[in-house]
């Protein structure tokens, strides 16, 4: 790829996060329909024609619109990816619910609202940094004698999403009425006792479902 192009495919991206971020934190701030593209525009000093030059339309973006879950995740990663490959698996999740959490909101439900609507419920994540953070680390805890035998990281790692996927409603359900992210640590150390080998905890840790 020439410079120039590679300039212009940058600029693009940093366009397109820069309207998701500024969408994402005005419909916390404010109801979802109660925020038009002209205000997104305003927000993040672009022209609607940019904003449409990306995006269809306000529920089209809707649907990307947590791609910077992804980013968030990748970005924090940055100074852990030395760490053994679990405590990474942990911070993967508690970053999950921390971006849920403080980031979107209320808002989820209106993002699985539009995906069921829109029949792009069963939309694959393989590609995504996420999950690929996930398998990675359980690639590497595979790798390590960390993982029970009987299963495979890609099967665990499709757990993990879809686990974190269902937290995430049933705290949506219960009007996010409750920590996430202390519900995504707990239930992360119940899933390593399932799937880890060996003993799932080491000495001088806490068992996580005590109080």
């Amino acid at each position: 790829m020439v410079e120039g192009e590679k300039s212009r495919r940058d600029r693009g991206q940093d366009t397109e996060r820069k309207i998701l971020d500024t969408a994402l934190r005005l419909m916390r701030e404010r109801e979802y329909d109660q925020v038009s593209v002209r205000d997104i525009c305003r927000e993040a000093g672009i022209t609607t024609g940019a904003f449409y030059h990306h995006f269809p339309s306000k529920d089209d973006m809707l649907r990307l619109g947590f791609g910077p879950l992804d980013t968030f995740v990748e970005e924090s990663m940055e100074d852990y990816l030395d760490e053994p490959p679990l405590e990474r698996l942990a911070r993967v999740a508690e970053l999950y619910a921390r971006f849920m959490q403080e980031k979107a909101g209320r808002l989820a439900v209106r993002y699985y609202q539009h995906r069921l609507a829109s029949g792009s419920a069963g939309q694959d994540s393989a590609g995504r940094y996420t999950y690929q953070a996930i398998l990675s680390c359980l690639r590497d805890a595979k790798d390590q004698g960390l993982l029970a035998v009987a299963y495979q990281p890609e099967e665990v790692a499709d757990y993990c999403m879809l686990h974190f996927r269902g937290i995430v409603i049933d705290w949506l359900l219960h009007d996010c009425g409750y920590d996430l992210t202390e519900k995504f640590r707990r239930s992360y150390f119940l899933s390593r006792q399932i799937f880890q080998s060996g003993d799932w905890w080491r000495e001088g840790d806490t068992p996580p479902l005590t109080e």
